[in-house]
């Protein structure tokens, strides 16, 4: 005997297997919205790299709580993403602009840029997770079914926050180095074939 979901469920269960990949086109599209804005193929996987830690801060936080990954919590995870970004954008941006127009050394711009920065980085995370923590106490008329996003928002925030400081920088670093060791090759390419 086989069953399926009819109605309403069923057109619930639909709208749930769209979601992974509504997630990885949302990431595609802020790659190339960085790629653009930076003019560079290596900064946006810099300040992309901080999505994970949030991620499984918030899948963690959800399995601590026995909560399903559902609607709710999938919009967490999206709201997660720009929050996360935007706290990376800001010390990257700074780094870029501190080497450009200051001529400082990459290593001292990036730490510049988390000094700098971590003012107004901790001021909007801990206004979204503030925002959030009501929604994951859950209370009130239809708090039980939101309760979902505010976890996944709370949990992705505190993890993320923990590490974006630390990440964000080491991997800024090394695909700075690893661009310049490109950059260097295809020189030494050009010099070697102009030379015949």
């Amino acid at each position: 005997m086989n069953f399926t979901f009819r109605g309403t469920a069923a057109q619930f269960q639909s709208s749930l297997e769209g979601l992974g990949l509504l997630l990885i086109i949302a990431v595609m599209v802020i790659y190339i919205v960085l790629g653009v804005l930076y003019e560079s193929f290596i900064h946006p996987i810099t300040i992309l790299s901080g999505l994970p830690p949030a991620a499984i801060g918030a899948l963690l936080t959800l399995l601590a709580f026995r909560q399903d990954l559902n609607l709710y919590s999938f919009l967490g995870i999206i709201l997660l993403i720009g929050i996360v970004k935007k706290n990376a954008i800001m010390i990257v941006d700074f780094a870029l602009v501190a080497e450009r127009e200051r001529g400082m050394l990459p290593a001292e711009a990036i730490y510049k840029g988390c000094l700098q920065r971590f003012r107004p980085i901790m001021m909007t995370t801990m206004a979204a997770l503030l925002g959030a923590a009501p929604i994951a106490w859950g209370h009130g008329v239809g708090g039980e079914a939101r309760r979902p996003l505010g976890i996944a928002v709370v949990g992705g925030l505190l993890l993320s926050q923990s590490l974006t400081l630390y990440l964000t920088p080491v991997v800024y670093l090394y695909l700075d180095r690893f661009q310049r060791r490109r950059e260097h090759a295809l020189k030494e390419t050009e010099l070697a074939t102009a030379e015949r």
